[in-house]
């Protein structure tokens, strides 16, 4: 991929998914980022489990394309550390909880007051205003915050959160959206701005099409399984030896399923002549539909609802995806640099390529403080300047 963000600079102050999920994108787009880390442990997320090569699987998820340096943040010298740098950096991302960079003197005040055309973009749990603005944040609070919690899983069985952190890499996307908008922005008037996002907004954004459904129904949407409250159907079938998923999004294609099962009667029944009627007879619906796909094998259905045209497709392992003829033909599965410590990982690619290439891949994911002295020499400190902030381990 052409790196559209080469010679755009990133100090970034985050942990765990959300934050570095977006400066991980700013440096699969080609920007430089350095990532700075407290000198004891590092990001939080160097420590979650599993542990492949005694090295988190979210760090080498979320951190590549960046080098670490370390700073403690609660000693001054740490923080004029992250000062200098910012004074010629292009972007500041940090996922402190609001008021925490203010009281370090690191608030976007004091770091625009000192670079103008800084984009200084945060992301927090609750967001920065109203009544839980200093709560923690984590993805499984702001599904159960947002609702998601109470829309997944199926009716009658405890709350299930949804195991992607939709919540954390969504919040990611978005800031990262936002910092691409605010770069546009100051190309065109030169000045920096102030992006904020946070986990809660990112999760009530998810629910906006159930939202819209409740405002104008008045029912509130609860668990619903692998089904759609807009269309049927639209979910998951039985067959004899798995599961298939088929989205018969109109009713055409729901005439052809039912062509496929034998049961080219269906659609005439005044129940299911047409979506809008199907939905609130979905259950009923679902059982005949069932009642034939369970005659056919997973392959054999798919095989003849494909080629019909219905939408339909196998529910998928980890392990089947992984090793998948199209998905790895479309690239999602590239290789580490040879020489990485852990060559046998790959990594997950971004959804995106632009000329053919996805994204620039020019770093592994660091090692803690693994460019701390070629970060701080690059910011102008001397070689005794290094060795006295080591001395009062402000850095490593």
């Amino acid at each position: 991929m052409p790196a559209i963000l080469d010679g755009l600079t990133v100090v970034d102050l985050t942990q765990n998914i959300a934050g570095p999920y977006c400066t991980q994108l700013l440096g699969d787009f080609g920007a430089t980022v350095i990532k700075i880390e407290r000198p004891a442990g590092g990001d939080d997320g160097r420590r979650f489990a599993p542990l492949w090569h005694g090295e988190s699987t979210v760090h080498l998820t979320a951190n590549r394309n960046k080098k670490s340096i370390c700073a403690d943040l609660d000693h001054p010298r740490g923080r004029e550390i992250v000062r200098r740098l910012s004074r010629t950096a292009d972007v500041f991302v940090h996922s402190m909880k609001p008021g925490s960079t203010e009281a370090r003197g690191l608030g976007y005040e004091d770091l625009a007051k000192e670079n103008p055309r800084l984009i200084y973009a945060s992301i927090s749990g609750f967001g920065d205003f109203g009544p839980l603005k200093d709560l923690p944040g984590y993805d499984p609070l702001g599904q159960a915050y947002s609702g998601i919690i109470s829309m997944n899983g199926h009716p009658g069985s405890p709350p299930a959160r949804v195991v992607v952190p939709i919540i954390d890499m969504g919040s990611g996307l978005w800031l990262f959206s936002g910092v691409l908008a605010a770069v546009i922005e100051r190309g065109k008037t030169g000045k920096g701005s102030r992006v904020r996002t946070s986990l809660l907004e990112t999760g009530v954004t998810w629910t906006a099409l159930m939202m819209t459904n409740y405002m104008a129904t008045g029912e509130v949407q609860g668990p619903a399984g692998s089904t759609s409250p807009a269309a049927a159907p639209y979910e998951a079938f039985q067959t004899s030896d798995g599961w298939v998923m088929v989205a018969a999004g109109n009713d055409r294609l729901f005439g052809r399923f039912c062509e496929v099962l034998g049961r080219a009667e269906i659609p005439s029944d005044l129940r299911f002549v047409s979506n809008s009627v199907r939905v609130p007879h979905r259950l009923e619906l679902h059982e005949i539909l069932e009642g034939e796909t369970i005659r056919f094998t997973t392959a054999r259905l798919i095989e003849e609802l494909r080629k019909v045209g219905v939408p339909v497709s196998p529910i998928n392992r980890l392990d089947e995806v992984f090793a998948d003829e199209h998905v790895n033909g479309l690239g999602m599965f590239p290789p580490v640099a040879a020489d990485f410590r852990i060559p046998e990982m790959k990594f997950v690619d971004i959804p995106i390529s632009i000329d053919g290439e996805r994204s620039v891949k020019r770093h592994m994911p660091p090692r803690l403080g693994e460019h701390t002295e070629e970060i701080l020499r690059g910011a102008g400190y001397s070689e005794d300047e290094i060795d006295s902030l080591r001395a009062e381990q402000v850095t490593n």
